[in-house]
């Protein structure tokens, strides 16, 4: 895990170790300036990576090969023999846990340790914590406009940066709050629900009804099979009569689709309906196949679209729905799940929630997983301690001012249980308690002094790293996502709304 670096951090622990202050106890904050997507929070994720990073940070004979090629030929020779001593065991991480609600300037990690390993730890931890804590943050703005309700499923594979992003994505996403992912590899790495059945390739591929081998299913009971393509075609005509369409507006190659998608997966029977028309075509094709199932004693478990006005549609077809589970007496069929997909963003569920719809399920690819909205969420790692010292950028940037000196973390609360305001204080300085009134300065503010009474006072780091090991257990991936979901749930709805929410003071 070494090398992950940029070749900067190489040459300062170069210059650190000629100067004898490699060994200089120091400590580095990780952190983010400004809440991303134009809210008031991020969500932290990463954590367990980067601790595995940690357990794994050592110089390779190669890696060291390698260094010696890039660096100046002047560069001492027993300062690649100290590399190759190098591991991660006197360093100590502290962090927020992951999956916790984050705010600007409140540092997600804090690192300490030798100087020189701080210094190269600086790139690896930034990498593995940015973008997991993006598509995190994502996914939960995702999910509380879709309401608790609406199953949310990943599928940006095909449109990530590269299998290394779409990894990420389909993992931190799932921490996000999103059900499930289309990426197999996702589902057997982490174990996240995966989910899939046929897109618009399928349906094209047949032209008529005799491109159906086999057609025939047995009863769910048994029994002898059934010719399921004759059962459909003469379900599709009590359709048609019940919907006042013409048989002849259904396209029979995509009856003949449905019909072999049913014979191979009966029990797991999901019609795309848009390929050729919606409401001439796709709708009565999927009654005709789904009632020859339910007549055989199978349930399909569902219908998809990928275009169009997709609420609209979506209230038409339940419409549709409950309309043949009335006629033909099969109370069930009235809630056969409606699941939407089509470059879905922010926007079309803020339509969606607008306008009502009977949507409940939504696969979103592109607007998750690239982040369009905000491509990087801008995590720094500043020095704040070197030699018991306190550490200070100072820059006409104003934003780009450090906070000296190593911190406790702590949350505040008031009466209602939401978190009110994060407070960050000097490890010397005493721990705030619940009741307590509190002289604090908010950031951005620090000319004035305010005055609050916290009614519960909760510290937010705990150590996870400590010796060259992970120290403290953590959470499974499930475990992880419930956590995110009750630190959402936690904040006000002030602080929770997407747009314009009320600014959250650290």
């Amino acid at each position: 895990m070494a090398p992950l670096a940029d070749l900067y951090q190489v040459s300062m622990a170069y210059g650190h170790w000629r100067a004898g202050r490699h060994r200089a106890p120091a400590a580095a904050e990780l952190f983010f300036r400004r809440p991303p997507f134009r809210g008031s929070f991020a969500l932290g994720a990463g954590l367990a990576e980067g601790l595995r990073g940690l357990r794994a940070f050592r110089f390779s004979a190669a890696d060291v090969a390698y260094l010696r090629s890039v660096l100046p030929s002047t560069t001492d020779d027993a300062f690649f023999d100290y590399l190759a001593t190098l591991d991660a065991s006197e360093v100590t991480v502290t962090a927020i846990p992951e999956g916790s609600v984050v705010f600007p300037r409140v540092p997600f990690l804090q690192v300490k340790g030798p100087l020189l390993v701080v210094q190269l730890l600086e790139t690896t931890l930034l990498c593995l914590v940015n973008y997991a804590s993006l598509v995190a943050t994502n996914a939960a703005r995702f999910r509380l406009l879709a309401g608790p309700d609406v199953k949310l499923m990943e599928m940006g594979l095909r449109r990530a940066q590269g299998p290394d992003g779409a990894l990420s994505a389909s993992k931190y996403s799932y921490i996000g709050g999103f059900d499930c992912t289309s990426n197999i590899l996702a589902g057997k790495l982490y174990g996240i629900p995966v989910r899939g059945t046929i897109a618009h390739s399928f349906v094209m591929s047949f032209r008529c009804l005799e491109d159906v081998q086999p057609r025939e299913l047995p009863p769910r009971a048994g029994g002898d099979p059934v010719d399921l393509a004759g059962l459909a075609v003469s379900w599709l005509q009590r359709v048609c009569d019940l919907l006042q369409t013409p048989p002849g507006k259904a396209n029979q190659g995509e009856l003949a689709a449905f019909v072999s998608y049913a014979v191979t997966f009966p029990c797991d029977f999901q019609g795309l309906l848009d390929t050729y028309c919606v409401r001439r075509s796709g709708l009565p094709n999927f009654c005709a196949v789904a009632l020859a199932l339910h007549q055989l004693g199978y349930q399909a478990i569902g219908v998809r679209l990928d275009s169009g006005d997709l609420a609209q549609q979506s209230k038409e077809i339940r419409g549709v729905f409950r309309a043949c589970g009335a006629h033909f007496q099969v109370p069930w069929f009235g809630t056969i799940p409606i699941a939407v997909s089509n470059d879905i963003s922010e926007r079309s569920l803020e339509e969606f929630r607008r306008e009502g719809s009977e949507i409940d399920m939504i696969g979103i690819g592109t607007n998750l997983v690239t982040c369009p909205l905000q491509p990087s969420l801008g995590c720094v790692y500043k020095l704040v301690e070197v030699n018991g010292s306190p550490c200070l950028k100072l820059t006409e940037d104003e934003e780009k001012m450090t906070i000296p000196g190593m911190k406790t973390i702590y949350r505040l609360y008031d009466a209602a249980g939401h978190p009110f305001m994060d407070l960050m204080a000097l490890e010397e300085e005493p721990s705030p308690s619940a009741g307590q009134e509190l002289g604090i300065h908010v950031l951005g503010r620090l000319g004035e002094t305010t005055k609050v009474i916290p009614s519960t006072v909760e510290p937010l780091h705990r150590t996870y790293f400590r010796d060259g090991q992970v120290c403290e257990p953590l959470p499974s991936l499930p475990e992880v996502r419930a956590h995110a979901q009750v630190s959402l749930n936690l904040l006000s709805p002030a602080h929770r709304r997407l747009h314009e929410p009320q600014p959250y003071p650290v």
